[in-house]
Formats: C-alpha cells, sequence, structure tokens
C-alpha cells in the first residue's frame, strides 16, 4: 500500500496555484476547482479542490528538505512570511511553520533518520 496524495480545500485556487508553485513545486493538473502538484522529489503529490464555502482545516501537511534553513531563506526572498522559523522540536525533528493563502497550515521540515526511526519507534501490526 502507498499514499497515493492529500487533497486541500482552497477558497481562491489561482492565489493557491502562484503559492504552490512558489514553494517549488510543478503543477500537473489545472482547472478551475481542482489543481495537483508533483513534488521536486520522489513521486508523491498533493492536490488542491476549490470550495466555494467558508471551511476550517485542521489538517497540518508535511513538506521535507534536507536543506531546510537554505529553503527557508529562499522562500523569505521570495516574500513568503513564516509563522515560526526553522527550529529544533523536541521530538527530533527541526520545523518551519506557515500557512497557505486559504489558511491551511504547512509545516517545512527535515527529521533525518527520526522522520520514520526516532528512538521511541514501535513495530505494531495486526497479527
Amino acid at each position: 500500500m502507498n499514499l497515493n496524495q492529500i487533497t486541500l480545500p482552497v477558497n481562491q485556487i489561482d492565489e493557491a496555484n502562484e503559492f504552490y508553485l512558489k514553494l517549488g513545486f510543478t503543477q500537473i493538473i489545472k482547472s478551475q476547482n481542482y489543481s495537483r502538484f508533483s513534488c521536486p522529489e520522489g513521486d508523491s503529490t498533493f492536490s488542491l479542490s476549490l470550495i466555494d464555502d467558508e471551511f476550517e482545516n485542521r489538517s497540518v501537511i508535511y513538506f521535507e528538505h534536507e536543506s531546510l534553513d537554505d529553503w527557508v531563506k529562499k522562500l523569505q526572498s521570495k516574500g513568503i512570511e513564516f509563522e515560526q522559523e526553522p527550529k529544533d522540536e523536541p521530538y527530533l525533528w527541526r520545523e518551519a511553520i506557515l500557512y497557505d493563502p486559504s489558511g491551511n497550515k504547512i509545516k517545512l521540515y527535515w527529521a533525518g533518520e527520526n522522520r520514520v526511526s526516532p528512538p521511541w519507534r514501535v513495530n505494531i501490526r495486526e497479527q
């Protein structure tokens, strides 16, 4: 099994498309109410769906980059604003926090080995 994609709600699709292009993603589908992007590395994708009603999305989408601090500086030079600049977290990830134009929370991070194998990792499966 593999995760295909995450779809985020947005209330202004053109503004959202521009924002995610600035972050460095490649747009692979574009319509009046739906967009899809591929990540610069690997085969992960995510999409945007235009929502006419007000919404509150409490999900957080994470994008990983080994050179996190450099990436954040590059994005800041393009006018992207951050709620939190890169910071070492107690769960052994380094994270920066920002929001897209529709208010979706995004964490840019680097975790290295701790991404899937932190010291407290467990392996529980149905038997």
